[in-house]
């Protein structure tokens, strides 16, 4: 019983594997397009500053720091982020206002995930 249910599925993947071997022969032969499955219309996306991986930016995490809106790919990348601005904020002197970046009034963070 156990053979005949292991035969049955070797046929199965041996014909789809014929019958996608046979499609692209014809759709090559007839010079049609190739079947994509990547989106027609091109989809904008940005650069997270921290690790440079390009993201969405519907999915991804911003902090509103100033004028500039910030997008990363996690939180983590947020968070060297915000690090790195406040070593270099608590490097260029002393400030009036409170030290950690979260607590500043321009660094708002909105999750759009």
């Amino acid at each position: 019983m156990l053979r005949l249910i292991l035969f049955v599925l070797l046929a199965i993947f041996v014909a789809r594997a014929i019958w996608r071997l046979f499609d692209g022969i014809v759709e090559g032969a007839s010079g049609g397009r190739p079947r994509s499955r990547a989106p027609v219309r091109g989809v904008s996306m940005v650069r997270d500053p921290v690790c440079g991986t390009f993201v969405l930016p519907a999915r991804a995490v911003t902090l509103v720091d100033g004028p500039a809106r910030v997008y990363f790919c996690s939180d983590a990348c947020r968070d060297k982020y915000r690090a790195r601005s406040s070593t270099r904020s608590a490097s260029s002197g002393p400030t009036a206002g409170p030290a950690e970046p979260s607590d500043r009034p321009e660094a708002v963070e909105e999750r759009t995930r």
